[in-house]
Protein backbone atom coordinates (compact mmCIF):
# COMPACT_ATOMS: atom_id res chain seq x y z
CA UNK A 1 0.00 0.00 0.00
CA UNK A 2 1.43 3.37 -1.05
CA UNK A 3 2.05 5.97 1.63
CA UNK A 4 0.34 9.36 1.61
CA UNK A 5 3.55 10.95 0.39
CA UNK A 6 4.07 8.44 -2.41
CA UNK A 7 0.47 8.89 -3.58
CA UNK A 8 0.55 12.68 -3.65
CA UNK A 9 4.13 13.18 -4.78
CA UNK A 10 3.62 11.60 -8.22
CA UNK A 11 0.71 13.88 -9.19
CA UNK A 12 1.67 16.26 -12.01
CA UNK A 13 0.85 19.81 -10.89
CA UNK A 14 2.54 21.74 -13.70
CA UNK A 15 -0.71 22.90 -15.30
CA UNK A 16 -1.87 24.28 -11.96
CA UNK A 17 1.05 26.58 -11.19
CA UNK A 18 1.67 30.26 -11.81
CA UNK A 19 4.99 32.07 -11.86
CA UNK A 20 5.20 35.31 -9.85
CA UNK A 21 8.64 36.87 -9.74
CA UNK A 22 11.15 34.21 -8.75
CA UNK A 23 8.57 32.00 -7.05
CA UNK A 24 6.13 29.47 -8.46
CA UNK A 25 2.68 29.29 -6.89
CA UNK A 26 0.41 26.27 -6.87
CA UNK A 27 -3.34 26.91 -6.92
CA UNK A 28 -4.45 26.46 -3.31
CA UNK A 29 -8.03 25.53 -4.26
CA UNK A 30 -6.86 22.85 -6.68
CA UNK A 31 -4.28 21.47 -4.24
CA UNK A 32 -6.87 21.24 -1.49
CA UNK A 33 -9.39 19.53 -3.78
CA UNK A 34 -6.87 16.99 -5.13
CA UNK A 35 -5.66 16.00 -1.68
CA UNK A 36 -9.17 16.00 -0.19
CA UNK A 37 -10.46 13.67 -2.93
CA UNK A 38 -7.88 11.11 -1.95
CA UNK A 39 -7.97 11.71 1.79
CA UNK A 40 -11.43 12.92 2.91
CA UNK A 41 -10.27 13.05 6.53
CA UNK A 42 -7.70 15.75 5.74
CA UNK A 43 -8.12 18.94 7.76
CA UNK A 44 -6.28 22.20 8.23
CA UNK A 45 -5.51 24.39 11.23
CA UNK A 46 -4.83 28.12 11.28
CA UNK A 47 -2.94 28.81 14.49
CA UNK A 48 -3.74 31.95 16.48
CA UNK A 49 -2.11 33.99 19.19
CA UNK A 50 -3.37 33.86 22.77
CA UNK A 51 -5.55 36.87 21.98
CA UNK A 52 -7.14 35.19 18.94
CA UNK A 53 -5.17 36.95 16.19
CA UNK A 54 -4.52 34.71 13.16
CA UNK A 55 -0.97 35.88 12.56
CA UNK A 56 2.16 36.44 14.62
CA UNK A 57 4.67 39.29 14.69
CA UNK A 58 8.01 40.38 16.11
CA UNK A 59 7.17 44.07 16.16
CA UNK A 60 8.56 44.61 12.66
CA UNK A 61 7.06 41.98 10.34
CA UNK A 62 4.46 39.24 10.55
CA UNK A 63 3.90 35.61 9.61
CA UNK A 64 1.23 32.96 9.72
CA UNK A 65 1.35 29.43 11.10
CA UNK A 66 -0.79 26.70 9.57
CA UNK A 67 -0.99 22.94 9.70
CA UNK A 68 -2.51 20.20 7.54
CA UNK A 69 -3.27 16.79 9.00
CA UNK A 70 -3.69 13.63 6.92
CA UNK A 71 -4.03 10.22 8.53
CA UNK A 72 -3.16 11.61 11.94
CA UNK A 73 0.09 13.22 10.74
CA UNK A 74 0.30 17.01 10.82
CA UNK A 75 2.77 19.06 8.82
CA UNK A 76 3.19 22.68 9.93
CA UNK A 77 4.34 25.64 7.87
CA UNK A 78 5.42 29.14 8.95
CA UNK A 79 5.09 31.70 6.16
CA UNK A 80 5.96 35.42 6.18
CA UNK A 81 3.23 37.81 5.11
CA UNK A 82 4.66 39.17 1.86
CA UNK A 83 3.85 41.66 -0.88
CA UNK A 84 3.73 41.05 -4.64
CA UNK A 85 7.54 41.30 -4.73
CA UNK A 86 7.77 38.48 -2.17
CA UNK A 87 9.16 40.88 0.43
CA UNK A 88 7.96 40.90 4.03
CA UNK A 89 5.32 43.56 4.61
CA UNK A 90 6.07 45.91 7.54
CA UNK A 91 3.79 45.15 10.47
CA UNK A 92 2.01 48.51 10.33
CA UNK A 93 1.19 47.93 6.64
CA UNK A 94 -0.30 44.43 6.99
CA UNK A 95 -3.92 44.19 5.82
CA UNK A 96 -6.45 41.41 6.32
CA UNK A 97 -6.23 40.50 2.64
CA UNK A 98 -2.46 40.03 3.00
CA UNK A 99 -3.03 37.70 5.94
CA UNK A 100 -5.63 35.70 4.03
CA UNK A 101 -3.32 35.21 1.04
CA UNK A 102 -0.49 34.10 3.33
CA UNK A 103 -2.77 31.61 5.07
CA UNK A 104 -3.91 30.05 1.78
CA UNK A 105 -0.35 29.76 0.48
CA UNK A 106 0.87 28.40 3.79
CA UNK A 107 -1.80 25.69 3.76
CA UNK A 108 -0.80 24.81 0.19
CA UNK A 109 2.81 24.43 1.32
CA UNK A 110 1.65 22.19 4.16
CA UNK A 111 -0.06 19.98 1.59
CA UNK A 112 3.24 20.07 -0.32
CA UNK A 113 5.00 18.65 2.74
CA UNK A 114 2.59 15.73 2.46
CA UNK A 115 3.82 15.27 -1.12
CA UNK A 116 1.53 17.18 -3.50
CA UNK A 117 3.58 19.54 -5.64
CA UNK A 118 6.62 19.36 -3.37
CA UNK A 119 8.94 19.71 -6.35
CA UNK A 120 7.43 23.16 -7.04
CA UNK A 121 9.21 24.38 -3.92
CA UNK A 122 12.43 22.43 -4.53
CA UNK A 123 14.38 25.45 -5.76
CA UNK A 124 12.98 27.60 -2.97
CA UNK A 125 13.44 25.50 0.14
CA UNK A 126 15.58 22.43 -0.55
CA UNK A 127 19.35 22.18 -0.95
CA UNK A 128 20.73 21.82 -4.46
CA UNK A 129 21.29 18.08 -4.77
CA UNK A 130 22.33 16.57 -8.13
CA UNK A 131 19.28 14.74 -9.43
CA UNK A 132 21.10 12.01 -11.38
CA UNK A 133 24.56 10.45 -10.93
CA UNK A 134 25.17 11.01 -14.66
CA UNK A 135 23.46 12.81 -17.53
CA UNK A 136 22.39 9.65 -19.35
CA UNK A 137 20.58 7.92 -16.50
CA UNK A 138 17.27 9.80 -16.82
CA UNK A 139 17.02 9.05 -20.54
CA UNK A 140 17.88 5.42 -19.86
CA UNK A 141 14.98 5.17 -17.40
CA UNK A 142 12.57 6.85 -19.83
CA UNK A 143 13.65 4.50 -22.62
CA UNK A 144 13.28 1.52 -20.30
CA UNK A 145 9.72 2.54 -19.43
CA UNK A 146 8.94 2.96 -23.15
CA UNK A 147 10.36 -0.46 -23.95
CA UNK A 148 8.36 -2.17 -21.21
CA UNK A 149 5.19 -0.35 -22.28
CA UNK A 150 5.62 -1.21 -25.97
CA UNK A 151 6.08 -4.89 -25.08
CA UNK A 152 3.17 -4.78 -22.59
CA UNK A 153 5.61 -5.66 -19.82
CA UNK A 154 3.66 -3.82 -17.14
CA UNK A 155 5.36 -5.74 -14.34
CA UNK A 156 8.65 -4.43 -15.69
CA UNK A 157 7.32 -0.88 -15.49
CA UNK A 158 6.36 -1.43 -11.87
CA UNK A 159 9.82 -2.84 -11.11
CA UNK A 160 11.45 0.25 -12.64
CA UNK A 161 9.25 2.50 -10.48
CA UNK A 162 10.10 0.50 -7.37
CA UNK A 163 13.77 0.82 -8.27
CA UNK A 164 13.44 4.61 -8.29
CA UNK A 165 11.64 4.50 -4.93
CA UNK A 166 14.51 2.49 -3.43
CA UNK A 167 16.87 5.49 -3.54
CA UNK A 168 17.76 6.25 0.10
CA UNK A 169 18.43 9.94 -0.61
CA UNK A 170 14.94 11.37 -0.08
CA UNK A 171 15.48 14.67 -1.90
CA UNK A 172 17.19 13.04 -4.87
CA UNK A 173 14.55 10.28 -4.98
CA UNK A 174 11.67 12.77 -5.08
CA UNK A 175 13.29 14.77 -7.87
CA UNK A 176 14.02 11.65 -9.91
CA UNK A 177 10.51 10.23 -9.52
CA UNK A 178 8.97 13.59 -10.40
CA UNK A 179 11.09 14.03 -13.53
CA UNK A 180 10.38 10.51 -14.77
CA UNK A 181 6.65 10.83 -14.03
CA UNK A 182 6.50 14.01 -16.11
CA UNK A 183 8.14 12.16 -19.03
CA UNK A 184 5.66 9.27 -18.98
CA UNK A 185 2.62 9.26 -21.25
CA UNK A 186 -0.91 9.37 -19.85
CA UNK A 187 -1.28 5.68 -20.75
CA UNK A 188 1.90 4.76 -18.89
CA UNK A 189 0.85 6.74 -15.83
CA UNK A 190 -2.55 5.05 -15.89
CA UNK A 191 -0.90 1.63 -15.77
CA UNK A 192 1.28 2.57 -12.79
CA UNK A 193 -1.70 4.12 -11.00
CA UNK A 194 -3.72 0.95 -11.59
CA UNK A 195 -0.89 -1.12 -10.16
CA UNK A 196 -0.82 1.08 -7.04
CA UNK A 197 -4.60 0.81 -6.62
CA UNK A 198 -4.38 -2.97 -6.96
CA UNK A 199 -1.60 -3.09 -4.35
CA UNK A 200 -3.69 -0.96 -1.99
Amino acid sequence: MSSVFETLNVIDVNDRTEKKGKLTYLSWAWAWAEAKKRYPDMNSTVYETETGINYFNDGRSAWVKTGVTIGGIEHIEYLPIMDFKNQSIPLDKVKSTDVNKAIQRSITKCIGRHGLGLYVYAGEDLPDVPTWPNDKMKDEYVNAFDTCFNHEDYEGMEELWEELKANEDGIQRNKQMTQIWRKLTKEQRAILNKKKETAA
